[in-house]
């Protein structure tokens, strides 16, 4: 319960508001943090009274003369849920040092309680991350499954959605976004999901219009990129977690949030291994890779539906000077942007090179 290093945790927190020296013992007496290095792990007889006692000791400068490890000043068990855990000492003159020992002590037990609950509620994340991998991983809902899901107040009776999200998360960010989370019937989790990602299980009880706008929001907020998969009955959860790895795959900066309903050509580009892909990229684009402002006029015109004036507007040029460079990109690439199948080429291009940037 009280360890050195929560014990040292709390004489940091707690000492830059006490000029006063102090220290921190288990219920053998052992000095396990102080205020003063060179006194941990010695032996503090005065806390071994004060556990005894179960209640405030004063230690005048007569006692260190006959009890080993002590300085003049108070020392005040710590408890726990009644459960005596430790004691906290004060050194000064008992006169000056009362009136804020007992502060110091309700400091101390709060923080102790509030590293309890933070490792319950760490040791709950952990379970329900297990839970969720059995679940993915299971092909039927089993008994077992469903005692341990009526143990974290999840219906399995209810459709299902997984959906990935995929930013600068730490495993402090699950209660983050969890309390960002607009979830009014609160049977919607998350869970860290390792390599920066978050899964959340969504419970689907509203329209799909519903979620893209909590969507949006969320992916606002974080500035993540977010895949979805479909809805499902939970049995089948294995299948909306593979569609959420294909819309997340499919997701970019530019279309941050991918469902994966929608997937079309991207669908079957996935299916493509990542080397075939590089190679591509190779063979397509290594006469241009350096031309920035070649690369940037083909990309807005794949954008601009190939049309000349609209292309030149967006990037603000004459008409002359984009067929120019449209030349020129023929020239270096050998793909004519007037024919189809130089267009699909060259669409599948930027599609690999935004994938593999990205």
């Amino acid at each position: 319960m009280l360890s050195h290093s929560l014990a040292k945790k709390i004489i940091d927190d707690v000492e830059t508001y006490i000029n006063e020296e102090i220290i921190i013992t288990g219920t053998d007496g052992i000095i396990l943090a102080s205020s003063d290095h060179s006194r941990i792990g010695n032996l503090h007889e005065g806390s071994l009274i004060c556990i005894q006692k179960r209640n405030m000791l004063i230690i005048h400068k007569n006692d260190e003369k006959t009890l080993k490890g002590v300085k003049n000043g108070i020392n005040l068990p710590i408890f726990f849920d009644e459960q005596l855990i430790g004691v906290v000492g004060v050194t000064g003159n008992p006169d000056d040092v009362l009136a804020y020992g007992k502060l110091l002590r309700k400091m101390t037990e709060l923080l102790i309680k509030e590293n309890y609950y933070s490792k319950q509620a760490q040791w709950r994340l952990r379970n329900l991350e297990t839970f969720v991998d059995d679940w993915i991983e299971a092909n039927e809902i089993t008994q077992e499954l469903m005692d341990r899901a009526f143990v974290y107040q999840i219906d399995l009776s209810q459709t299902k959605q997984i959906i990935l999200i995929e930013g600068m998360f730490s495993y402090d960010s699950v209660h983050n976004i969890s309390d960002y989370w607009d979830d009014e019937r609160h049977v919607d989790f998350f869970i860290y999901h390792g390599h920066s990602q978050l899964l959340l299980v969504h419970s689907v009880y509203t329209d799909e219009t519903i979620l893209s706008q909590k969507l949006k929001k969320l992916c606002t907020y974080t500035n993540a990129k977010i895949g979805v998969g479909q809805a499902v009955s939970p049995e089948l959860v294995s299948r909306s977690y593979s569609q959420a790895k294909k819309a997340l795959n499919a997701s970019s900066i530019n279309n941050p949030i991918v469902f994966e309903k929608d997937l079309q050509l991207s669908l079957c580009l996935q299916e493509i291994n990542s080397e075939v892909k590089k190679e591509y990229i190779k063979r397509v684009l290594s006469q241009v890779m350096k031309e920035e402002t070649l690369l940037h006029t083909v990309r807005i015109f794949l954008q601009q539906n190939m049309a000349i004036k609209g292309t030149a507007e967006a990037l603000n040029i004459h008409i002359n000077t984009l067929h120019y460079r449209l030349k020129r990109w023929h020239q270096l690439t050998n793909l004519d942007l007037k024919k189809t199948d130089s267009i699909v080429s060259t669409y599948l291009a930027f599609f690999f090179l935004d994938e593999h940037t990205n």
